[in-house]
């Protein structure tokens, strides 16, 4: 693999980036790799006492049994549940990715691999001038897209893949998710049965799997629905 790990993105916010990276995580971890993470900027965080509280980068953390320092996984936390550029402009603060690519030197330096997970998609500023892409390119990770098994996944996804082709950014693969209970919305979405073959027959990249709905909790089962041997 290129670089010293990955960088998961995704096809938009809320499409089981953070369920995944921590499968991934868990899984090399249970291979006997020595896995380190990051999530870079989390907004959207529970004030807890005062403290702001980056769920997705302590589940990383636990996922990856990783000792590293809780500011240095995440070095940037908001409130608002808004892009991390607005978040940081709400708060009276600015987010500097020298400072972002610094801890994750001296996190890969002390790990075999590295998985670290962006916010929202792609093209999510993460700046008021940078995007998450860009920041991928800073760190020199190639990317892993999760893409949300429902109708418009393939639209999504194939944007993703041409957004990444363009600005140069290698991408390792796709992982289908499935993040909520098949029809949950109250209606059969028929898209369920033809999305994981179309993106495999479109995309240019290949699918390295595809993660049912699991529930809650269970990153370690969700290990074993993703090929891992890109790692």
């Amino acid at each position: 693999m290129m670089g010293h790990g990955c960088f998961i993105t995704g096809t938009d916010t809320s499409v089981g980036k953070t369920f995944v990276a921590a499968a991934i995580a868990g899984a090399l971890r249970s291979g006997g790799a020595d896995v380190g993470v990051m999530k870079p900027v989390e907004s959207g965080c529970a004030d807890r006492d005062g403290r702001l509280v980056p769920a997705d980068a302590l589940a990383l953390k636990e996922a990856a049994g990783a000792t590293d320092p809780i500011d240095t996984i995440n070095p940037y936390r908001f409130a608002a549940p808004v892009a991390p550029n607005i978040a940081a402009r709400l708060e009276g603060k600015e987010i500097d990715l020298s400072i972002i690519k610094g801890l994750y030197g001296e996190l890969s330096a002390a790990h075999d691999i590295m998985i670290v997970e962006g916010a929202g998609g792609l093209l999510s500023p993460v700046t008021d001038s940078k995007s998450t892409a860009d920041l991928a390119a800073l760190l020199g990770l190639p990317l892993i897209v999760v893409a949300p098994s429902m109708l418009g996944c393939i639209n999504h996804t194939l944007l993703t893949l041409r957004a990444a082709k363009e600005l140069g950014l290698r991408v390792i693969g796709v992982i289908l998710n499935h993040p909520s209970p098949p029809n949950s919305r109250g209606a059969a979405d028929r898209s369920l049965q033809y999305n994981l073959r179309e993106i495999k027959r479109l995309a240019e990249v290949p699918v390295l799997g595809e993660v049912p709905y699991l529930g809650e909790g269970k990153t370690v089962e969700a290990g074993k629905y993703i090929d891992l041997e890109v790692f």
